[in-house]
């Protein structure tokens, strides 16, 4: 067994990275892809070994009271008031690290992962990718740039950027750790095509799409569920959209739609939305005429499942776009 093999069997054990399917630590939201449609995903930061914060002196008690208008706390005012104390011992821990042992030593950088985690969870987006910046500085100056600790970092930072909108900047990382997956794990291991799928995510969202379809592609080769598979499908059709590749993004959706029908029926709500996304795919394509069967199947199909609240809501945009379609077809028949 190679030292990698034994570094990463360590280290899921001990929660430092992710064992199969599962992440050590959601916080951070960050845009993602889901049915085609772009959306919110929460992501994760990786907490490093746990730094005991410094004392933080006991909060003044206040009265219970039966609710917020007769001198009570609301809830999520005791929620803040609880999440700034924490984030405060956090930080005071930071400060009494750096004090004792310099930036460099183990104990800061864990400190100040730990802290940037709280930021990301707080929403302070900016904060967070400053303290991400200094630790993976930190770390790879005391562990080296391939060390495992540093790939969380990396990795930490990677998610933090993209959540604060900087895919570009989020890239230069995701590329990093591609490589270094690549070489130490192979193209098929889980997660060299996880960080292929984030590197093909932030070249779609930064306008670069022939390099993003291409990650897309070797994803998909890679990818081991059929799940997951569908999911780079849709991100695929996307990018094939944006760049004008109509024909074959029509034929990313459509593999797409048979696989969910096969696993989910026709009538539920991820396999209606594909459904309704191949048919704008169509009407993108001006192609209408197969925009309007396509789109009239999906809306018959949608009405018949209606009990449920999402499909209501999307048999609307169903009959909408329909009606285009309708209204585009008749136009290219006079």
């Amino acid at each position: 067994m190679s030292l990698l093999s034994l570094w990463r069997g360590f280290l899921s054990e001990t929660g430092l990275t992710k064992a199969p399917g599962h992440r050590a630590d959601t916080t951070v939201s960050a845009p993602a892809e889901e049915n085609g449609q772009e959306a919110e995903e929460h992501v994760e930061v990786r907490v490093l070994d746990p730094v005991p914060p410094a004392p933080v002196p006991a909060a003044v008690p206040v009265a219970p009271g039966p609710g917020p208008g007769f001198g009570g706390v609301p809830p999520a005012a005791r929620a803040a008031r609880t999440t700034g104390t924490h984030v405060t011992a956090l930080e005071r821990t930071l400060r009494a690290l750096v004090e004792r042992h310099g930036t460099e030593h183990p104990d800061t950088i864990a400190a100040r992962n730990n802290l940037a985690t709280k930021y990301a969870r707080m929403g302070r987006r900016e904060m967070a990718v400053q303290q991400f910046e200094l630790a993976l500085a930190e770390v790879a100056a005391v562990y080296g740039e391939e060390h495992p600790r540093t790939e969380i970092i990396r990795e930490n930072l990677a998610w933090a950027l993209e959540d604060a909108g900087r895919p570009a900047d989020a890239a230069v990382h995701w590329e990093i750790l591609l490589r270094e997956r690549e070489d130490q794990f192979g193209p098929a291991d889980e997660d060299t095509v996880e960080a292929r799928a984030h590197l093909a995510m932030c070249y779609k969202r930064s306008g670069r799409l022939e390099e993003a379809i291409g990650h897309f592609e070797q994803a998909i080769e890679s990818a081991a569920s059929p799940q997951r598979r569908d999911e780079l499908r849709l991100s695929l059709s996307l990018a094939l959209i944006r760049s004008e590749h109509h024909a074959a993004a029509v034929e990313q959706l459509r593999t797409v739609l048979a696989s969910r029908r096969r696993r989910l029926g026709k009538s539920h709500i991820d396999t209606l939305t594909v459904h309704h996304r191949l048919g704008r795919a169509y009407t993108q394509a001006h192609r209408h005429e197969e925009a309007v069967q396509v789109l009239r199947d999906a809306y018959r199909t949608a009405l018949g499942a209606s009990g449920d609240p999402d499909v209501r809501r999307l048999t609307m945009r169903l009959k909408r776009d329909l009606a285009g379609a309708h209204a585009a077809a008749d136009r290219d028949r006079g």
